[in-house]
Parts: structure tokens; sequence; C-alpha cells
């Protein structure tokens, strides 16, 4: 069982955001097995570094799809995004610096983030796109 499953409650538009969430999964799973399997910095340090450039990558093609559909809590969307990625940011900061228990700490974080933040903030907008289509 991978330490952080995709869900079908965790489904938002059927293409490219859910298929950035799910690419964040399976990243967030590798984080984890590495930091638990003890395997190298080099390794762990690594993941770590994909999975913040994806996370910020992927908020932002969320933020342009949002745009384009015209959806109304677009602004609350960019501060929550922007925080996060300012949280990762201090954390990797925190794990090159030495402070090892920092990636598997940051995989708790990211995948408590990701579930809470599909579940409840993105659900928003599938339910705006879905009300949009009829």
């Amino acid at each position: 069982m991978a330490y952080f499953e995709w869900a079908h409650d965790m489904v938002i538009d059927g293409g490219a955001i859910d298929a950035d969430h799910q690419h964040l999964v399976q990243l967030v799973n590798e984080l984890h097995t590495a930091t638990t399997e003890g395997r190298g910095r080099e390794v762990v340090g690594d993941i770590l570094a994909q999975l913040i450039r994806y996370t910020a990558d992927h908020l932002q093609r969320e933020e342009a799809q949002m745009a384009a559909a015209h959806f109304p809590n677009l602004d609350g969307h960019r501060k929550g995004h922007a925080a996060f990625v300012a949280n990762l940011t201090r954390l990797q900061a925190r794990y090159e610096d030495g402070q090892i228990t920092v990636a598997a700490q940051l995989s708790t974080v990211l995948r408590d983030w990701l579930s809470l933040h599909i579940r409840r903030s993105d659900k928003e907008l599938h339910a705006f796109l879905k009300n949009r289509v009829r």
C-alpha cells in the first residue's frame, strides 16, 4: 500500500489538473519511500527539489486554468498557493542546512496539504466548472 493513495474523491477536471495532482502524489510517495529506506541525502534532495519545482509549476497551471474559466475565488487560491510554496521553500532550506528529519516531515506536510487542498479548495473549482457546463 502506498503512503499516499489517489482516490476518486480527488478528481477535479478529469484532465491536466488531475494529472498534475497524480504526479505530485507519486513524488510524495517517492520522497516518503526514500526517507524511510534511509537512501542518501542526494536521492532525497533530488526528489525534494523535483517536488517543490513541480508543485510551483502545477500551481501556476492551475491558476491559469482558473483565470481562463473566470473562477471567482482565484485571488484566495493564489494567496494559499503562495503561502504553501513559501513554506516548502523554507523546509527545503532547513533540509539543505542538514536537518535531515525535514524530508520525512515534508512527506507528511505534502500529503496532508495535497489531500486537504484537493478535497476542499480545488473542489470549489470542480463545482464551478461543473456548474458552468450546465
